[in-house]
């Protein structure tokens, strides 16, 4: 029996978090480290603020807003794998993060109220969902009237030649580098699968806006192989 997006993502996740972090690093050669602070940057994330990071994983970005909206703010971190949260909740603990909280959840049935986060954020995480636009939808509700959401995840470089190298690296060299390093080739080719099929950054811009908000506006990362996409909520 074949199984759904949902429950193979589930399975790549319970599988690989031992090596999740350190992968991380290889695949993008610590590149991912620089677009999240670029993403942050941008977002300008004030004291005292609220907010919540779906599909948190290890919880790195977790721990970054919560650096950032300091003891009187709050950092709610939401995964559907159990295995890749109880990595997080060591970091959190080591950090003595109080503001931060960690919970078990799905992305497509946020079990928060509407209007709830002045930030809700996603990284590497939308383009492993089963339907993009519930989850964007779901983002934008418990967003607060005028906050914003924030999207960082792979996308589709569209310069020739450099588009058909990265295809290349991401078809045929991160499922062997998650043999080599973390024993996992099936599991690194199904990222890969779930990256290639992800759309690019104008179409996801355009589901943003059709998720309901405005202002939306994307940031290209490295000739266009991740991207991160802001959107806000109408105030009214």
């Amino acid at each position: 029996m074949e199984q759904s997006k949902e429950q193979k993502v589930h399975h790549v996740f319970e599988k690989i978090y031992g090596n999740y972090d350190k992968m991380n690093s290889l695949i993008s050669f610590k590149q991912h480290l620089k677009w999240r602070k670029a993403t942050m940057a941008i977002m300008n994330v004030p004291k005292g603020a609220h907010a919540l990071d779906v599909c948190c994983g290890t919880a790195d970005w977790t721990i970054a807003l919560a650096n950032e909206v300091g003891p009187e703010g709050k950092v709610v971190g939401l995964d559907f794998s159990k295995n890749m949260l109880k990595i997080g909740e060591q970091k959190v603990k080591e950090l003595n993060l109080d503001q931060v909280s960690l919970m078990h959840g799905n992305a497509m049935e946020l079990p928060f109220e509407d209007n709830s986060f002045d930030y809700v954020t996603i990284g590497f995480g939308l383009r492993n969902v089963p339907d993009y636009m519930k989850v964007l939808k779901e983002l934008n509700r418990v967003a607060k009237p005028g906050g914003m959401v924030v999207c960082l995840d792979t996308s589709q470089p569209t310069m020739l030649g450099f588009k058909q190298g990265y295809y290349f690296y991401f078809r045929f060299i991160m499922p062997m580098f998650g043999k080599l390093f973390a024993k996992s080739y099936s599991e690194y080719s199904w990222l890969q699968e779930s990256a290639r099929d992800f759309p690019g950054m104008k179409k996801l811009e355009n589901m943003f806006k059709q998720a309901g908000m405005e202002n939306v506006s994307y940031k290209a990362h490295f000739g266009g192989v991740a991207a991160t996409h802001f959107g806000y909520k109408p105030s009214k």
